[in-house]
């Protein structure tokens, strides 16, 4: 496929689909960005898309509502996970999506497009504008998630190749990204649920004492329910899943691991941060440890499960993120949960 000749819609301009729709762009290729948010739209099609500290492109906005799938080229899908189903309605069934989120939602899982992202780098976007900065450096893969045909492959290494042009983010093609998808969960389904509720930075999940015992715990689950479905597993920054499940096991070295993350996470926040702030109805918490929690079956669980609960009670009672919050969960969890 000739990229440089085929649309490329991207569904979502938050911080991913912005980084990406400037990337684009910004090698030639023919982009539109589209999005609900009413001034995000206004803005970006005065005054196109903002990669901070780098620069802006002219880069064409469109509504949601006005939205209609292209008959060829790629669509990719930066929302969040509770809005696939309103895109997924929209979509023909050969149309090429490819999905660049986070979590695991079970009606995209069913749909069966040849080929998926997983961002590790973190891009965070202003509400109401394409602007976006780079917060934390990190690689995007690109690769497939069943067994796909000489042409769908070419197609998704022209796409992986276009996108690295740019050298905004550094782009690897890989042939199963299911790996890669999962270990991104055993970090989110740790980081977001936490960072969010308790109305802290990514940072803080290393330097306040019991916000680290909650994650360093709930990173150990998370790892110990994968391991338990035999879900492969891959490396998405300095170690693998299996050299950071051994560092949690031994409390000198998962504090200097805290020491050695604790500056990279400083000043970032998770993208589920905003929907608890703004009391919004819906999180990613189901396609993250809810999926985690269905995973497990009947395999002990414990902090995801009271997390997945604490959830319903902020929801249902619109509690604001706080850190007293961090506390309750820790007094609902037994006693030997969150030992050394």
């Amino acid at each position: 496929m000739n990229l440089l000749n085929k649309p490329i819609h991207i569904l979502g301009a938050g911080g991913i689909g912005a980084a990406v729709g400037w990337a684009l762009s910004r090698e030639g290729y023919t982009v539109v960005l589209v999005d609900s948010h009413p001034n995000k739209i206004i803005e970006g099609k005065k005054n196109g898309v903002t990669v901070v500290g780098i620069g802006t492109q002219a880069v064409p906005f469109m509504a949601f509502n006005e939205w209609v799938a292209p008959n060829e080229g790629f669509i990719l899908l930066c929302t969040k996970t509770y809005n696939n189903p309103e895109v997924l309605a929209r979509l023909p069934d050969d149309a090429f999506l490819v999905p660049i989120q986070n979590g695991f939602d079970a009606e995209l899982e069913r749909r069966n497009h040849a080929c998926e992202g997983i961002a590790s780098f973190v891009s965070e976007c202003l509400r109401d504008r394409a602007e976006t900065r780079i917060t934390r450096p990190g690689t995007l893969h690109i690769g497939t998630r069943r067994s796909v045909t000489a042409r769908e492959w070419d197609e998704i290494a022209s796409l992986a190749k276009a996108l690295g042009k740019a050298k905004l983010f550094p782009v690897e093609l890989v042939k199963d990204i299911q790996p890669y998808k999962a270990t991104k969960l055993m970090y989110n389904a740790a980081i977001s649920p936490l960072a969010a509720v308790a109305g802290l930075d990514n940072g803080a999940l290393l330097t306040d004492q019991l916000a680290k015992k909650l994650f360093f715990g709930m990173l150990r689950e998370n790892y110990a329910i994968l391991k338990h479905g035999h879900i492969k597993l891959a490396r998405i920054g300095p170690f693998h899943p299996d050299t950071v499940s051994h560092i949690l096991r031994m409390t000198a070295l998962s504090k200097l691991m805290a020491m050695f993350f604790r500056p990279s996470l400083r000043g970032t926040y998770c993208s589920m941060a905003p929907d608890i702030s703004a009391h919004c109805c819906c999180t990613e918490i189901e396609a993250y440890n809810g999926y985690l929690v269905r995973l497990a079956g009947d395999f002990p669980c414990p902090l995801n499960r009271a997390v997945l609960a604490l959830f319903e009670q902020v929801a249902s009672e619109g509690l604001k993120p706080h850190r007293k919050l961090l506390q309750y969960l820790a007094d609902s969890l037994p006693e030997d949960i969150l030992s050394d």
